[in-house]
């Protein structure tokens, strides 16, 4: 497993679940060829996925606190990343320069009161809609949305907002990425991602033997086994065009407030 590193902890900013702005021109998205970079050191977020009952792939999830209610896991994240951005802003330890072309959108990184419930024990259903806003949670703890800007629009010209690891802020300050987290998949092509709202995780590029999956569904998922599921699991893999992340859920969702 590689290390984890810690989260950055900002003054607290409230919540709100809502697409991004676009910028002003098109771009593409980074590659994980250009993301290293030193995590921050700041104070941690704590993980508790040792708690009795709980799946064992939150014990990954080091931007979280996971905990049980019911048959629900109780994921409370910051959405703050654990890498360094020019949204932080200048003056910030997690500031650095805007890379070549970035058009830098005019939001500032702020903390969040971010609360996901999802099944702890996802069921494969008819397929749905994910929603403009949080769809799941990167194992870092930042937010993961769809492939739509504001309208459901397309994501064009906003790419250019985002940072080097294809992340940036909206209105609130709540930073997500939309497209591949190449800070998490530069550590591992086929490592767990995160979690969507159904339950099902959410993997890189590459299936755990290596390979690009061939047999992804409209969703970006497909049923295989995997490091944390060995018996195997219906699970999402980030691809390089849209929907990026995930086309739909195939669970049934939970709720992200």
């Amino acid at each position: 497993m590689n290390p984890r590193p810690p989260l950055a902890v900002l003054a607290a900013g409230g919540l709100l679940i809502a697409a991004c702005g676009s910028a002003s021109s098109p771009s593409t998205a980074t590659t994980a060829a250009s993301t290293s970079a030193t995590p921050l050191a700041t104070a941690s977020v704590t993980p508790t996925a040792s708690a009795a009952g709980l799946p064992a792939m939150y014990s990954q999830f080091y931007g979280t606190q996971a905990s049980l209610d019911g048959s629900v896991v109780v994921l409370r994240a910051t959405s703050v990343p654990d890498h360094t951005s020019p949204y932080f802003g200048p003056g910030n330890a997690g500031y650095e320069a805007p890379q070549a072309g970035m058009q830098v959108n005019p939001n500032r990184i702020a903390s969040q009161n971010m609360v996901l419930r999802v099944p702890m024990t996802p069921q494969l259903a008819t397929s749905s809609d994910t929603p403009l806003g949080v769809m799941g949670v990167a194992v870092n703890g930042v937010a993961l949305f769809n492939q739509y800007a504001a309208g459901r629009t397309p994501l064009t010209s906003e790419i250019q907002s985002f940072d080097r690891f294809n992340g940036h802020p909206q209105q609130s300050g709540m930073y997500h990425y939309h497209i591949e987290p190449v800070y998490l998949t530069a550590q591992g092509s086929s490592r767990l991602v995160g979690v969507l709202l159904d339950g099902f995780p959410v993997y890189g590029t590459r299936d755990p033997g290596g390979a690009v999956p061939s047999n992804l569904d409209s969703c970006n998922g497909h049923v295989g086994a995997t490091p944390e599921f060995p018996a195997s699991i219906y699970h999402y893999h980030i691809v390089s065009s849209p929907p990026y992340i995930a086309g739909c859920f195939r669970g049934q969702p939970g709720t992200a407030s």
